[in-house]
């Protein structure tokens, strides 16, 4: 498994809300769930991305927007639009004095806006993620990704406008794995992109050393791995190595792997079963004691008080 690949195994979509959007200018919607990421495919017409205090990012037909929250941002025909649309947490849409608009948008099957035949058509997918593993991404990523359409090609907008609006058993499944393999794409897609200025652990993937040492990582945490062993699986010294690794991730092998380990056991404690000793053994560590003692010296509280 290379970095990217666990980082989103963290957010995969899980019921996450998605609907087919269609209005009609004037139109301007202020986004306000709080959610922490949200991915539009612009299927026809144009629409503004407005990030509070950042400059509009116009969207062309194709083009993928990302937004990551919770700070809000409007979505409008024009910038200079006033919004006539609020959507609140919990999937509620209000106007701006705040009357209910939900009943009165609704279009059909996952379908919404102020028109049928309106002249703006979006796809919306948002997550409702939480944890370290997600942090991690979206620690990566501006408050506004643009994709523009001339550059990047993919046959999955369209079949998730198909799939969008149908209601069959299983269905929901069935978008939550379009929507997770759409933002895998556009996010490998940006993150190649020379303004995107990728991560150091999203670069250090295209090294033949370095990246197998992350995809070994990222593949058995729970191995107990040391800068010896994990040289010899990637052919080269240990010096080496731990050179290579600090110069292109930023921080020592068991540096990352610690903070690794922690994140999934951060995400872990927060299953309402787990046990303190069950997440150890899942994440390397060999009791229950042991992996207290790493997560309070590198996070600073117990793994009880940060599971709430």
């Amino acid at each position: 498994m290379d970095v990217l690949a666990g980082l989103l195994d963290g957010p995969r979509a899980r019921g996450a809300f998605l609907m087919r959007a269609i209005m009609d200018p004037p139109w301007s919607i202020r986004i306000e769930d709080r959610a922490p990421l949200t991915l539009v495919a612009l299927v026809r017409g144009a629409a503004w991305a407005v990030p509070d205090g950042d400059a509009p990012r116009r969207l062309a037909p194709g083009d993928i927007g990302i937004m990551r929250g919770p700070d809000p941002y409007t979505f409008a025909d024009d910038p200079a639009t006033e919004p006539q649309t609020v959507i609140l947490p919990g999937e509620r849409s209000a106007t701006p004095e705040g009357d209910e608009l939900c009943e009165e948008m609704d279009l059909g099957v996952r379908t919404w806006g102020d028109s049928p035949d309106g002249a703006t058509m979006m796809l919306v997918g948002t997550y409702q993620m939480r944890g370290e593993i997600s942090r991690r991404l979206l620690g990566a990523l501006p408050a506004l990704s643009v994709l523009p359409a001339t550059e990047w090609e993919s046959p999955l907008v369209p079949l998730l406008e198909e799939e969008i609006v149908k209601d069959r058993p299983g269905q929901e499944v069935v978008l939550d794995r379009l929507l997770d393999l759409l933002l895998i794409t556009a996010l490998r897609a940006w993150f190649s992109r020379p303004e995107a200025a990728a991560p150091s652990w999203y670069r250090a993937q295209g090294d033949p050393v370095v990246g197998r040492a992350l995809r070994l990582l990222h593949d058995d945490p729970a191995h107990p791995w040391t800068v010896v062993s994990l040289a010899a699986k990637t052919g080269v010294s240990r010096a080496a190595l731990a050179r290579r690794f600090t110069e292109l991730v930023g921080e020592p092998p068991m540096a990352y792997l610690t903070g690794w380990r922690l994140a999934l056991a951060a995400d872990l404690l927060r299953e309402p079963d787990a046990t303190l000793a069950a997440v150890a053994r899942k994440v390397g560590y060999g009791s229950a004691f042991a992996l207290s003692t790493a997560y309070k010296r590198v996070r600073g509280v117990s793994p009880q008080a940060d599971r709430g």
